[in-house]
């Protein structure tokens, strides 16, 4: 290359990983670049998507993959500057004596020259001189500046000290160098010759900026690439022997890889899924099949409609049709997410059985899921930390940064030990820990978790680019897409104009959406399609319910569709009735007698309330009356344990394949768990009044599953609607829990039309019969929700709806400062300056505080003291300091986290009295993060003015000060 002695002599000094973070051995510049390189060579063979090969291709006119190996290596040419150089003294030794010199480094924290941002300022200009093209420059050189986690502006490139960029010819000659001489040996003949020949969008640079983070996270880890300190042994060649063999050790694979097309229009339903397709599953795959480009499917239909094997169906289709690779499926809750990991996991296996064990579950309380503690918790084969290889929690510190180096300590993040390494796995079928590790498990081909994952990739955080990287390349379906309340909804809307612009197609499921909210998320996915601010693209009024709504943009112009023909339910319109019970009265009494009386004969009763401890009244009532027959509570204030085996049961006694299991006389009094994604059929419904879409899916529950055997006295659907009682005038008086929880416009809203079927609060004559269901549904909503008045005269509905439309706007404004862009940027071309504002959460707790704008809770882990010690919920003893060496025993333990109640997270945060992990947590990576809530020997604790118990029946007991 006629590059000078010195030169070369610098460049083989250059050091990338320091023997003290790097396993004892250090590792050099150009190694650790190829190793990158290498890596990310493995990912384009055997884990990106075909969709996203194929734009590479497009843009780096048909040299994809050698294009994509030297964006990731070259991520880390900003190691060659003094600022870097010199943070080791053993290592930056041989560099001065190179000729590599720098003067006194400016010590301020705020001012430290960090690498990602030095790569790009020295990149920068030989991009726009070589490539000729400001706007190709443009677009890559984020692309380095962002690899630790933010994208800086333009400004943002320039030191204040020249110093730390590296002053003088012999600096200005090795950084080209090293540019050049990794260039080369990627496979370029120069700079010039890498030049794309296109742009990717925004939204499609954000998930090649996650890549980049990935391939050079796992070509950072020591265990997998040692250290090598002589540049003559340094080569391409060898770096694709470590990343092969890394890659086989850690179990690293992607999904489908290229997904056959089905045979048949309805073989996903009726051949995969093994169904008898019902005409709203037919519709909405049909809809997958027609869509000329990838876009947004929004599917309408009542609860037990199957809408979810319908969205799988869909996704297989639109995934083999567009080069998908795999699919996220969101929740709206934990406990939902739950049961929905079983059923993606049965459906991936039918592809192929090994994928099964690529199917991940994401949420806090994964590890109290027995299907995922048998595939992700049995298969580890290696040492994994000091607790085990079969504790996730002890392998995986949750604070981690995977391949973190001495820069990232200004941000509190520790250097990476490879401790979620799982051992040496080739050959075996089991799931890679890897993808266990902090921001990582959307990268899994196939996931299940809340949809706060989804959302969190639509926040301006760090190394938001890793999380949005797992969704570019599969299907996305969001299951009770009309649970997102109007801030949750803002990130939601968001994440689809990414996904939009990503070309990712996504599939909305509800039974409850109101139209406006169809439009809106129409709208948004549009926006990010057509790369503009504000795209309309009115949806036409579908035909009927269930419906399915299309919306895609093919060569800048938008569409939208609905369904123009009436699509019949799989079963007929059941008339419901409706009555009153009004009470307000938080000792449960009344629903307690009420219930009672109901099941007498046999029956089950599904008592849905607004309040934890109304629930616990009730359940209390109940029992205290004798109540013969089966009975379960459930709601938040469970610990994880009991939570678990309760749904569980639920689940067993009264889901779809019952049978003879299904008890003669039982009741199932809960909170709004039981809500949504529950899959129970109740005999009779008694709730408290919520606002309508939510009132309809608690009837959902209701007369859920054909062939039911059911008592004589409940052949006909029944519904009392408690909570509310006639007050003045006859204006509904509610729970002051449901006023605060859904806002008193909303209420009376659904007090009026519960009242149009039930007959006035205080007596009077019925405007019908009941509602008929689901044929109801689409008008209730959208009568609940639109702009006429519905409620009598007197109610002061105007006040009331004034002050929650206030309410919402504020809440609005309120995400506005979290969300990943600016209002109105969407036409902005590259992701400099996305992070224009700073990070605005460090850790998962504080990420989903983000996304979710409700009180802040807290979680504690329950324990008991004894006269010696502390024991676990359930007896186990723990050691007189709360010492822990034992898997089982930590899964005892952790068994007995329980939420707590929003009031008492000021005491239990409070700097002198507040909770703490016990003495013996501190070195667990794991619990050292996990408050204790100590119930002394009496059974009981002081949180500030309240004392708190726990029931192993009633569970978490709140005795207000």
């Amino acid at each position: 290359m006629g590059l000078a002695e010195e030169t070369v002599g610098g460049v083989s000094r250059l050091w990338g990983k320091s023997a003290a973070r790097n396993g004892g051995r250090t590792h050099l510049l150009l190694g650790h670049l190829l190793d990158t390189a290498a890596v990310a060579e493995v990912m384009w063979e055997q884990y990106m998507s075909a969709a996203l090969r194929h734009r590479l291709e497009e843009v780096s006119g048909g040299r994809g993959r050698l294009w994509f190996m030297w964006i990731c290596g070259i991520h880390d040419c900003g190691k060659a500057c003094p600022a870097f150089q010199a943070l080791d003294d053993e290592e930056a030794a041989p560099v001065r004596a190179a000729g590599l010199v720098w003067e006194r480094l400016p010590m301020d924290r705020r001012q430290r020259w960090r690498h990602d941002v030095a790569g790009a300022a020295l990149l920068r200009p030989r991009l726009v001189s070589e490539w000729g093209s400001s706007e190709s420059a443009a677009w890559v050189w984020p692309l380095v500046a962002g690899h630790h986690g933010t994208f800086p502006s333009v400004q943002g490139l320039k030191p204040k000290h020249r110093e730390v960029q590296g002053r003088g010819a012999a600096w200005e000659k090795v950084q080209r160098a090293v540019v050049d001489v990794f260039t080369r040996a990627v496979g370029f003949v120069d700079l010039a010759d890498a030049r794309p020949v296109g742009a990717l969008n925004r939204a499609e640079q954000l998930g090649l900026s996650g890549l980049i983070v990935m391939a050079d996270w796992i070509a950072s880890d020591s265990e997998q690439f040692e250290g090598i300190a002589d540049a003559r042994e340094i080569s391409l060649a060898s770096a694709r022997q470590r990343a092969q063999a890394a890659w086989q050790r850690l179990g690293l694979r992607g999904g489908w890889k290229e997904l056959a097309v089905p045979e048949g229009r309805l073989t996903p339903l009726a051949g995969r899924l093994g169904v008898t397709p019902r005409a709203s599953q037919q519709e909405l795959v049909e809809r997958a099949w027609s869509m000329p480009a990838p876009g947004l499917m929004v599917a309408e239909a009542p609860m037990g409609e199957g809408k979810t094997k319908a969205a799988l169906a869909a996704a297989e289709v639109l995934a083999a049709r567009f080069g998908l690779d795999g699919v996220f499926v969101a929740m709206p809750t934990q406990a939902t997410s739950d049961p929905m990991y079983e059923q993606v996991l049965e459906w991936v296996r039918t592809f192929d059985p090994a994928l099964g064990a690529q199917v991940a579950l994401l949420h806090g309380k994964r590890r109290f899921n027995p299907r995922w503690r048998e595939i992700w918790e049995s298969n580890g084969t290696g040492s994994v930390g000091e607790f085990g290889s079969g504790d996730e929690w002890a392998a995986v510190d949750p604070f981690d940064v995977y391949g973190a180096i001495e820069e990232d300590a200004e941000y509190g993040m520790s250097a990476w030990t490879s401790v979620a390494t799982c051992g040496p796995q080739q050959g075996c079928d089991g799931p890679a820990r890897w993808f266990l590790g902090n921001k990582r498990g959307l990268l899994t081909a196939f996931a299940v978790g809340t949809v706060d994952h989804l959302l969190h990739a639509a926040t301006r955080t760090r190394h938001v680019m890793l999380r949005f990287a797992g969704l570019v390349g599969k299907v996305v379906v969001v299951d009770e897409v009309h649970a997102a309340d109007v801030y949750m909804r803002q990130f939601l809307l968001e994440a689809l104009r990414w996904l939009g612009q990503a070309k990712v197609p996504v599939v909305l499921l509800s039974a409850t959406l109101p139209p406006a909210q169809r439009q809106a998320c129409v709208d948004a996915y549009l926006s990010g399609a057509l790369s503009m601010a504000d795209a309309v693209c009115p949806v036409p009024e579908p035909a009927g319910y269930p419906c399915v709504t299309v919306a895609w943009a093919l060569n800048g112009a938008p569409a939208a569709e609905s369904s123009r023909e009436v699509v019949p339910s799989w079963r007929a319109s059941t008339p419901t009735r409706i009555d009153w019970l009004p009470d307000i009265a938080l000792d449960g009494e009344l629903l307690a007698s009420t219930v009672r009386e109901e099941v007498a004969d046999g029956g089950v009763a599904l008592v849905v309330v607004n309040q934890v401890d109304r629930a616990q009244a009730i359940h209390r009532a109940l029992m205290e009356a004798g109540f013969e027959g089966q009975v379960q509570l459930l709601h938040g204030r469970l610990c994880a344990a009991h939570r678990a085996e309760r749904t569980e049961a639920c689940l067993r006694l009264l889901g779809p394949e019952a049978g003879e299991e299904r008890p003669g006389r039982m009741v199932v009094i809960a909170t709004q768990l039981a809500e949504q994604s529950f899959d129970v059929d109740a005999d009779l419904l008694i709730t408290d009044l919520a606002p309508v879409d939510l009132l309809l899916q608690r009837l959902g529950r209701l007369h859920r599953h054909d062939g039911t055997r059911r008592p004589s006295a409940f052949g006909e659907p029944r519904v009392l609607v408690t909570g509310v009682v006639a007050g003045e005038g006859g204006r509904p008086r509610f729970l002051p829990a449901s006023k605060s929880i859904y806002g008193e416009w909303a209420l009376l809203r659904a007090a009026a039309l519960v009242a149009e079927a039930a007959g006035p609060l205080g007596g009077g004559t019925r405007q019908k019969g009941g509602w008929s269901i689901p044929a109801d549904v689409p008008g209730l909503v959208a009568r609940a929700y639109g702009e006429t008045e519905v409620c009598p005269p007197g109610w002061g509905e105007a006040a009331a709806r004034e002050v929650w439309r206030a309410k919402e706007q504020q809440r609005e404004k309120n995400a506005e400062g979290f969300l990943l862009t600016r209002p109105r940027e969407w036409g902005a071309p590259t992701l400099e300056g996305l992070h224009y504002a700073g990070v605005q959460a460090a850790s998962e707790e504080q990420l989903d505080a983000v996304v979710r704008d409700g009180k802040r809770s807290v979680e504690a882990v329950i324990v008991r003291r004894s006269e010696a010690g502390y024991r676990a919920i359930d007896g186990t003893w723990i050691g007189v300091h709360g010492e822990v060496d034992d898997e089982t025993v930590i899964g005892r333990l952790l068994d007995g986290t329980v939420r707590l109640p929003p009031r008492l997270t000021e005491a239990a945060e409070a700097q002198e009295t507040g909770l703490v992990p016990l003495p013996g947590w501190i070195g667990h990576p794991w619990l050292r993060y996990a408050p204790a809530l100590v119930l002394e020997e009496d059974g009981t604790a002081v949180l500030g003015k309240d004392r708190v118990s726990y029931d192993d029946v009633v569970g978490l007991v709140v005795q207000r000060g």
